[in-house]
C-alpha cells in the first residue's frame, strides 16, 4: 500500500479571463482528487484570485499541515497569489497548468501554461526550487509518489542493532545528516536485546510450523530450526514493541557466534510480511527499501552486485540468503541451509522469480545523498548456488552498469522491486536536490 499524504490543492484565476468555466473545472477536479489513493485532500471551494483569498487559503493548507501544494492555473492569474501560499506553507510545489480550450471569438480562454510560467518565474527567482511544472488534465502521480517518500522517510521510526557490519565502513551513516535531509531519527539497540526478547512458546511453535511449510528443512538440524522460529518471533515482536518500521541488523560475525545461527532465513520469512529488515547495519539500505514501500512497490530487499558475464551480458544479484521468501521462483525447491559461518549460517536458499525489477540506493558521501537507479530484468536460472539469487539483464552493458556503481563510489547493497519505479525518484531528487546517478 502507498504511503498517506495530506495533499493542498488550489486553483487560481483571474476575471479577464474565462474565469466560469475555470470554476467547472476546478469543481470538476475537487470531485477526481477526492478518489486519490491514500491522500487526504485540503482544498478551498472557490478559486482563488486576490490577493485576501490566496491569504485565507494559505492559512488553510498550514492549519491542516499539508505534506505538499498543488498550484493549478486555472486562468492567468496575479502573481502574488503563489507567491503568498509559498511563503506561509513551505512545502513542495506542483505548478499545475491545464490544457487550453478551444479558442472562442479568437480570445485565449485560459492562458493557464503563461501562469504556470509566471509562478516558476517568481518562485524561482525567490529562492524557491522545489516546484514542478506540469500541463495536463489530471493530477500527476509520479509527484504524489514522489511526496509519498518524502513522508514516509521523515515520519519513519528506524532502528539498528549492534552496529554495521564488520569492515563495512561504506554502509556507516551521519545520524545527524539523516536527521537534517531525511528528518529522520535512528534509534540503537544492542543485540543482546534481540536474541533475550520474550516471545511466546506457542509464537515460536506457530513460526516453526510455518518454515516448515514454506521450506525444506532437511538441510538444518532440530536445534537450528527451533532457533530460527524463535528468531523470527523475537524480531517481529520487537519490532512491534519498539514501533519500528525498519530495523538495519549486524547479523554477523556475532549473531552465529552468539544466538547460534544467523538471522537470514527469519529475515526471509518477516521480509515476506511486509517487514523492512536491512543486513549487515545498513540504515540507507533501509531507507532505501522504506523509499520503495512508499510508492507501492511491494516486497523491496537488498542485493550484492555479486558477479558480472561479459560474453552473455549478464549480472548475479546474490545475497547470502535473506530475500523474501514470496519473491520464489516456483520451479525450484525453497530450502534452508548452513553452508557458511562454520555451519552456523541458516539462510534461505532459492532463485527468485523473473519480470522486471527497479533498483535504488539512497546513498550518502561527503555529506550529501544522492540516488542511484536503473531498471532491469530478471530472466530465468537453474538453482546452481546457495543464498537467494536472480540472473540480471540490463539495457544497456552490464560492464557500464557496474562502471558507475564503482566509479561513483555507490556501497555494494542496493534496493530492488518487481515493476518500473523510477520518475517518482527522479523528481524527488530535483525537490531535494540530491545528485542522480544512472
Amino acid at each position: 500500500m502507498k504511503q498517506h499524504i495530506t495533499l493542498g490543492v488550489v486553483c487560481l484565476a483571474r476575471k479577464t479571463y474565462d474565469w466560469k468555466t475555470a470554476g467547472e473545472i476546478w469543481k470538476k477536479l475537487r470531485q477526481d482528487l477526492s478518489q486519490l489513493e491514500q491522500v487526504t485532500l485540503v482544498t478551498p471551494e472557490d478559486l482563488v484570485i486576490e490577493v485576501e483569498e490566496a491569504e485565507k487559503a494559505a492559512e488553510l493548507l498550514a492549519e491542516k499541515r499539508v505534506d505538499a501544494v498543488a498550484i493549478i492555473s486555472g486562468t492567468f492569474h496575479l502573481g502574488h497569489l503563489a507567491l503568498v501560499i509559498a511563503k506561509q506553507v513551505k512545502k513542495p510545489i506542483l505548478l499545475w497548468a491545464l490544457p487550453e480550450l478551444p479558442y472562442d471569438g479568437g480570445k485565449i480562454r485560459l492562458n493557464s501554461v503563461c501562469g504556470a510560467n509566471l509562478n516558476a518565474s517568481n518562485l524561482y527567482k525567490g529562492g524557491i526550487r522545489n516546484y514542478r511544472v506540469v500541463v495536463r488534465p489530471d493530477m500527476d502521480q509520479d509527484w504524489l509518489d514522489a511526496i509519498r517518500v518524502r513522508i514516509a522517510l521523515s515520519t519513519a521510526r528506524v532502528g539498528i542493532i549492534g552496529y554495521r557490519a564488520h569492515g563495512f565502513f561504506n554502509l556507516s551513516t551521519a545520524d545527524l545528516a539523516l536527521y537534517n535531509q531525511l528528518g529522520v531519527l535512528v534509534d540503537h539497540f544492542e543485540l543482546d536485546e534481540v536474541f533475550s526478547y520474550p516471545v511466546p512458546d506457542s509464537e515460536v511453535a506457530r513460526r516453526k510450523e510455518q518454515l516448515q511449510q514454506v521450506f525444506d528443512v532437511s538441510g538444518i538440524t532440530g536445534d537450528q530450526l527451533d532457533k530460527v522460529a524463535a528468531l523470527s518471533a523475537k524480531l517481529d515482536a520487537f519490532l512491534t514493541a519498539k514501533r519500528l518500521t525498519a530495523l538495519a541488523i549486524r547479523c554477523w560475525p556475532e549473531f552465529a557466534a552468539t544466538y547460534g545461527i544467523s538471522p537470514c532465513a527469519a529475515m526471509s520469512l518477516l521480509q515476506a510480511e511486509d517487514r523492512i529488515l536491512a543486513c549487515e547495519g545498513d540504515v540507507e539500505g533501509a531507507l532505501s527499501m522504506l523509499a520503495h514501500r512508499a510508492v507501492g512497490a511491494e516486497t523491496p530487499f537488498l542485493f550484492d552486485f555479486s558477479q558480472i558475464d561479459l560474453e552473455q551480458n549478464f549480472a548475479l544479484f546474490w545475497h547470502c540468503g535473506v530475500a523474501p521468501c514470496n519473491l520464489w521462483d516456483g520451479r525450484c525447491v525453497r530450502s534452508l541451509d548452513t553452508y557458511f559461518a562454520g555451519g552456523k549460517g541458516v539462510t534461505a536458499d532459492f532463485v527468485l522469480k523473473s519480470g522486471d525489477l527497479s533498483i535504488l540506493r539512497l546513498d550518502s558521501c561527503d555529506g550529501k545523498f544522492r540516488l542511484l537507479l536503473d531498471t532491469a530484468r530478471a530472466v530465468p536460472m537453474d538453482k546452481l548456488l546457495k543464498g537467494t539469487y536472480m540472473k540480471v539483464v540490463f539495457e544497456r552493458k552490464v560492464e557500464d552498469v557496474l562502471a558507475t556503481v564503482v566509479n561513483n563510489g555507490i556501497a555494494h547493497h542496493a534496493s530492488v522491486v518487481y515493476g518500473t519505479y523510477v520518475k517518482p525518484f527522479e523528481i524527488l531528487a530535483h525537490i531535494e536536490g540530491w545528485e542522480i546517478v544512472k
